[in-house]
């Protein structure tokens, strides 16, 4: 299982999304295998370069690309990965176009399926929501919220991007580990009362509170 990371433009913006990250949690990257997933966006070849160099200045090492069009490899880029979603060549008469951000609904990703032991998934642009489970053994990080619409055994960590106002929500609580802006509890440090309950994570003066919610 790899991590995946799927940047959107302004790429600028989502780099200084990714240092954000990276000071709450410097070690997050280290000895990760990481996708580098390009469906988002509309590089040619030296802007691919340029962004495989920021990464790699971060010390994040890419294994593999998804997404991109045959036509901007190179050699010395991380190889295309079989398998993956195809995508399609563009023609780019003359300058490139400028790049145009997503609608503000693009910013939220949403998981059809659960996320098994093993798997990271990493959204730095949005909220994350997860329509079945997150296994023990799992991430999910967003910098905005958090919704599981089935168990959470694994760890969801939101507001990465420091977002204080950021919150979790479950049906069914069950986690490793919850964080919300860098501030975070273990199971351990978990109130039982809360466990098998559906549950909203928030951030209180600098506190983690959980709340139970109404079944309905």
């Amino acid at each position: 299982m790899a991590t995946v990371l799927a940047p959107l433009p302004p790429v600028a913006d989502w780099l200084a999304d990714l240092d954000a990250l990276g000071r709450r949690a410097p070690a997050f990257f280290a000895g990760r295998p990481v996708i580098l997933d390009l469906s988002g966006l509309s590089l040619v070849r030296q802007d691919l370069v340029d962004l495989v160099a920021d990464l790699a200045a971060r010390d994040i090492a890419i294994l593999g690309i998804e997404g991109a069009p045959p036509a901007i490899l190179a050699p010395g880029l991380p190889p295309p990965l079989s398998g993956g979603r195809p995508a399609g060549e563009v023609e780019t008469p003359g300058e490139p176009a400028p790049q145009t951000p997503p609608p503000a609904a693009a910013r939220s990703l949403i998981l059809d399926a659960p996320v098994r032991s093993g798997q990271a998934v990493l959204h730095l642009d949005g909220d994350v929501t997860v329509m079945g489970a997150v296994a023990s053994g799992a991430e999910v990080i967003a910098g905005g919220s958090i919704h599981v619409y089935g168990p959470l055994r694994g760890r969801a960590v939101a507001g990465a991007a420091g977002n204080p106002q950021a919150r979790i929500w479950c049906r069914k609580f069950e986690p490793e580990l919850v964080a919300i802006d860098g501030l975070y509890r273990t199971a351990d440090d978990l109130d039982p009362a809360f466990r098998g309950q559906a549950v909203e994570v928030r951030l209180v003066e600098d506190a983690i509170r959980l709340v139970a919610l109404e079944r309905g």
